[in-house]
């Protein structure tokens, strides 16, 4: 019987003698080619914008009081668009005011009043312009 409980090849081997000539091979013609070049990463990158809370239009980040959306008409100075926003607080406001704005999606003239920023993954992509060119460029 051996003296070990695994016949495998690797398998704690100490002695050089008992090594494979394939293994040697192998070896060697890793030395003889290059590193391996990773391709990089293509991830997508992030954006910071601002939506409005109805339509999800991108807003410009700059906002005056009596600005409307472009697409559904809504005021954009309104509590649902600010940073401070929060149903679980007093006044559903993270700042301390005096007394409770309503309502919520109407035009006001907070003082404390941010545009609320979110993160986004920039998922678009500049493809073709029609679908002709788009099954073209599947063959290719």
């Amino acid at each position: 019987m051996s003296d070990r409980k695994y016949r495998q090849r690797g398998y704690q081997d100490d002695d050089q003698s008992k090594r494979h000539p394939r293994d040697e091979q192998r070896q060697g013609a890793s030395k003889d080619r290059a590193p391996r070049e990773f391709r990089k990463a293509n991830f997508p990158g992030f954006r910071e914008v601002s939506r409005c809370m109805r339509c999800s239009q991108v807003i410009d980040s700059a906002v005056d009081d009596t600005q409307l959306c472009t697409k559904c008409g809504s005021p954009l100075h309104s509590c649902g668009q600010c940073t401070w926003f929060d149903t679980g607080a007093r006044f559903e406001c993270g700042q301390p005011i005096a007394e409770r704005i309503t309502p919520k999606d109407g035009q006001n003239d907070c003082t404390y009043f941010e545009l609320q920023r979110t993160v986004e993954r920039e998922t678009g992509s500049v493809g073709p312009q029609n679908a002709k060119t788009a099954f073209d460029d599947l063959f290719k």
